[in-house]
């Protein structure tokens, strides 16, 4: 059996760099202490402001983060593997990525993912967001090699949109990550029966840190950090929105019993797409 222990790091991001990894580290050092050697962490661990001009002002290129670049260190430090689930960081063209980042147990960066996805949408809430108007989406699906086999990356809205996912299940990923910063009424109706969904169609693990509570920006975000495996069942889960670590032992033998047993992945057939009916 091959088996792998994995936590994620829930955190209530506030809206700067340092505070940001003073906020995240101790609770790193907490899940590598407890034996975890893969650890990850939110969707924009470094960064939350909703003030758009504020944000662009404060975002900084990746190798010039200073909580990117403090977490770097810490998985050198503690030699385990870290996915900073992403960080809102700031392209060589001048315009802003929402950046997943997979760092190796000796601190270097394995593999970097741009959120393709963006979240524009307009909640029955009332509120409205255009996650479009700041950040530049990525165009490339990434999956990265580890000791455990391969890890795909996802962020946050892509969990909306399954053929992603299939993708990086075909692309031999057993293990599938989705930081998130998730709305609270999104978060309440969707967020585990989305997660669900996704490893029982690609019969993977997911691993799925969220931001949690009531930041210093004046969001809110919905928390629940949850560990699904590849059978659809939940093996670990924060039941609350407060900065927390949870973990899970990872049998990753069980990725090849599910696709055995319901081989959805190989079964696929290619179709046409639906003619508009006269």
């Amino acid at each position: 059996m091959t088996t792998l222990k994995a936590a994620l790091v829930q955190l209530r991001t506030p809206a700067g760099q340092a505070a940001a990894l003073a906020q995240a580290e101790p609770l790193v050092r907490q899940a590598a202490a407890g034996g975890a050697r893969l650890i990850a962490t939110p969707e924009a661990s470094n960064i939350l402001q909703r003030d758009r001009k504020k944000l662009f002002e404060a975002v900084r290129p990746l190798d010039e983060d200073e909580a990117v670049q403090g977490l770097i260190a810490l998985a050198r430090e503690l030699q385990v593997w870290l996915l900073i689930g992403s960080a809102l960081v700031r392209r060589q063209d001048g315009q802003l990525a929402n950046r997943s980042v997979l760092v190796g147990d000796d601190g270097r960066v394995r593999a970097t993912y741009d959120k393709i996805h963006m979240f524009d949408v307009d909640l029955p809430t009332g509120e409205r967001h255009r996650e479009s108007a700041l950040y530049t989406p990525g165009a490339q699906a990434t999956v990265a090699d580890t000791p455990w086999g391969r890890i795909g990356l996802s962020v946050c809205y892509d969990v909306r949109f399954p053929h992603l996912y299939r993708s990086l299940a075909k692309a031999g990923a057993g293990i599938i990550t989705v930081p998130a910063a998730f709305t609270r009424p999104t978060g309440e109706a969707h967020w585990e029966v989305l997660l669900r969904a996704r490893a029982i169609e690609t019969a993977a693990f997911v691993l799925a840190p969220a931001q949690g509570g009531f930041h210093e920006d004046g969001r809110g975000t919905w928390g629940r950090s949850t560990i699904v495996g590849p059978w659809g069942q939940v093996l670990a889960k924060a039941e609350d929105d407060e900065p927390q670590v949870i973990a899970a032992e990872l049998d990753l033998d069980e990725v090849a019993k599910a696709r055995a047993a319901i081989p959805a992945l190989a079964n696929d057939r290619a179709f046409a797409a639906p003619e508009p009916q006269p």
